[in-house]
């Protein structure tokens, strides 16, 4: 269960050694762009295997917002959402600053109504993260565009299909821009798509809504507008993030740990990274045991887009860096400011040096020693707690706001399968 201390903090205790079983949670990142896209719809959608998470909470605050009738059964992981009476074409700045996948309404509701108005999101500060490649591309399928102070309104009275060429594989831009399309009339076909498994599956879903499209996964997607779209069961993929943290965290502690419910294809960057560095991987169906086996090796990792290695974990790998024998490089090459979290492992004794925003070196091994330090991010909190399984002595982990974003109870599974982690209350 997440904690509801707001400003609590993660105490751990190193040296403990991983064994155990953990079930992997939902994927967020697949989750936001589904409840989204409900708003296509005037029927019924219905959604299982949702993180109880705070993204998914201002999600689904969002669309109430709008007028959607949303029931989240947490318990369970369902999610129901009717958007046959939206009334609200605007997304308020309060909840579109919490989180960038905010945006993600903007497409839906701009293909069925004709209308939105959204403030600039917010989210992680990572660096530069526009949302221009979403506007130009709607702005290509007929809507007129205005900028101002206080963000975006697009209005058309009719999406039209055309050819998109993306600057860069932009996720959220793709799966706007998909989005849109399914109801445009005529084919639209976006070129330097994004590929990642939470857009395929996000594309698996439109279709059985109705959407005609193909495609999908590769950097050029078609799709053929319709009229109108059905309701969808459906039930997100496991979260390839949480389950590569929790297979770094094997590896560092020179545990064994079997993930439960993952999906090899969409785990392959990893798992070939995590052997590189000597690390053991088996799969057997949807399951997936890591085993830390002797020392590690040096490894060098450029994040990319999928299939490159996910940006989403250079921070926890950076970790498993630290305690290899030799010189580890990171190439950071999706956003220009996400190594932030650098100068907090420094604190904890790992010898980095930071080359610019984009690039470091790791020497190893390091011994990490536990302190007080800050969660920047989503990823950055998770790299600190891994940071902590392996120092010595304890660390606290602050700022844990960021971590419920996007790791689903990360101190109860932690907790069941070895580690000694809890968390503090805030200070009065």
């Amino acid at each position: 269960m997440q904690t509801s201390v707001d400003t609590a903090t993660i105490r751990i205790q190193g040296g403990q050694r991983l064994a155990g079983r953990v079930s992997v949670s939902g994927a967020k990142n697949a989750a936001l762009p589904v409840m989204a896209a409900a708003l296509l719809t005037d029927e019924e959608c219905l959604l299982e295997n949702v993180p109880a998470l705070e993204d998914i909470f201002v999600m689904a605050d969002l669309l109430r917002w709008l007028g959607a009738d949303v029931e989240f059964d947490q318990e369970n992981g369902r999610v129901r959402i009717c958007a046959a009476n939206i009334h609200r074409r605007e997304a308020p700045q309060e909840l579109v600053e919490r989180m960038r996948a905010s945006f993600l309404v903007t497409g839906p509701l701009l293909a069925r109504f004709g209308d939105v108005h959204s403030t600039t999101p917010g989210g992680c500060k990572l660096g530069s993260r526009p949302v221009d490649v979403d506007v130009r591309g709607l702005h290509r399928m007929g809507a007129k565009v205005e900028q101002g102070e206080n963000g975006y309104h697009l209005s058309a009275s009719r999406l039209y299909g055309n050819d998109i060429y993306m600057d860069y594989p932009s996720h959220t831009g793709t799966e706007n821009l998909l989005m849109a399309a399914t109801l445009a009339r005529g084919n639209t076909r976006i070129i330097n798509a994004a590929s990642e498994p939470e857009i395929v599956s996000l594309g698996s879903i439109l279709m059985d809504m109705g959407a005609r499209i193909s495609g999908v996964g590769t950097p050029h997607i078609s799709v053929q507008g319709v009229d109108r779209l059905r309701g969808y069961r459906a039930a997100i993929l496991p979260d390839r993030l949480e389950a590569g943290a929790f297979a770094i965290a094997a590896v560092i502690t020179g545990g064994e740990v079997v993930l439960e419910r993952v999906s090899e294809p969409d785990m392959l960057p990893l798992t070939h990274k995590i052997r590189e560095a000597g690390g053991e991987v088996w799969w057997s169906e949807h399951e997936m045991m890591v085993r830390g086996n002797g020392p590690l090796k040096p490894t060098d990792i450029q994040a990319l887009p999928f299939p490159g290695f996910p940006t989403d974990l250079q921070a926890p790998f950076a970790v498993l860096m630290t305690q290899a024998h030799g010189q580890s490089r990171i190439y950071e090459r999706v956003f220009n400011d996400r190594l932030r979290y650098v100068a907090e492992l420094q604190t904890m004794g790992a010898n980095i040096e930071l080359i610019d925003k984009q690039q470091a070196v790791i020497y190893g091994p390091s011994k990490l020693v536990g302190a007080d330090v800050r969660a920047l991010d989503i990823r950055s909190g998770a790299c600190l707690v891994l940071a902590g399984l392996v120092a010595e002595g304890e660390t606290r982990v602050r700022e844990i706001q960021h971590l419920r974003r996007g790791h689903e109870d990360i101190v109860g599974k932690l907790a069941s399968i070895g580690a000694q982690i809890d968390y503090l209350p805030a200070e009065s």
